[in-house]
């Protein structure tokens, strides 16, 4: 196999990989409708990302043919990239500006769920407010899950600029009325720190609705909430995903 075929091979894997994961995203209820997307680096100056296509159907349909290669201005990355009507998301400087300043992340996702915009809206944080239940979002939302305050669309530079300050060097931030963003190594890892946020928030919303108090987990039980190691908190829980879609590997 010659080094272009391979670079290829592993291309079209990463084109279907987001395209998986943009439908974990819908069947999760996290990205309904048309609304929502997901990118993964290639280089440092080009990225896969979920684009708009002629026959739009919604994350829950979406197809490796949707994922195209652009640099982070936009433009086709390679020939044919942009062709046959599909386009950019318009929010794609809320990636595009992340990949710039953290040499930490490969993946963004960008999700509309409809619990963490209520729970927001209601002024509930997100927070540890469970323990083993969800060992990685408990982690996650104790060092914290800023919000940013606007709930506008992050169509240019300017205001992807803003939400990245507020999200500095944390995996997810909240967007008022609109969903969140969520940065990772991994597309898989982006995606479930996504899930585990919007559990949290639909707990909180729970509590709330019952007249209870939101009451984080004690210091003395967080320090006995092991982290159970990639494979188990990405690889493991990746496959069940997949198997609810019905995609057993």
């Amino acid at each position: 196999m010659t080094p272009e075929s391979s670079l290829l091979r592993a291309e079209n894997a990463a084109r279907e990989s987001i395209a998986i994961a943009c439908r974990v995203l819908a069947h999760r209820g996290l990205a309904d409708g048309i609304l929502g997307h997901i990118s993964l680096r290639i280089t440092d100056d080009t990225l896969l990302v979920r684009c708009r296509g002629p026959r739009e159907r919604g994350l829950a349909y979406t197809q490796a043919e949707d994922i195209r290669m652009v640099d982070l201005d936009g433009n086709p990355a390679a020939e044919g990239e942009l062709a046959g009507g599909y386009a950019v998301p318009n929010e794609l400087p809320l990636h595009t500006e992340l990949l710039r300043r953290r040499p930490d992340i490969r993946a963004v996702v960008h999700a509309h769920p409809p619990r963490v915009v209520a729970a927001d809206l209601a002024g509930l944080a997100v927070r540890p407010i469970v323990g083993a239940y969800d060992i990685p979002g408990t982690h996650l939302a104790a060092n914290g899950v800023p919000v940013y305050p606007r709930g506008v669309l992050i169509r240019n530079r300017r205001l992807a600029e803003e939400m990245a300050d507020v999200m500095g060097a944390k995996p997810v931030v909240v967007l008022r009325g609109h969903g969140l963003t969520s940065a990772a190594a991994t597309v898989e890892q982006a995606v479930l720190q996504a899930i585990s946020v919007d559990g949290l928030a639909g707990m909180a919303l729970q509590v709330a609705t019952a007249g209870g108090q939101l009451i984080d987990v004690p210091d003395a039980d967080m320090v006995e909430l092991p982290d159970l190691g990639g494979t188990f908190n990405t690889d493991t829980a990746w496959r069940h995903e997949l198997a609810r879609l019905g995609k057993h590997w």
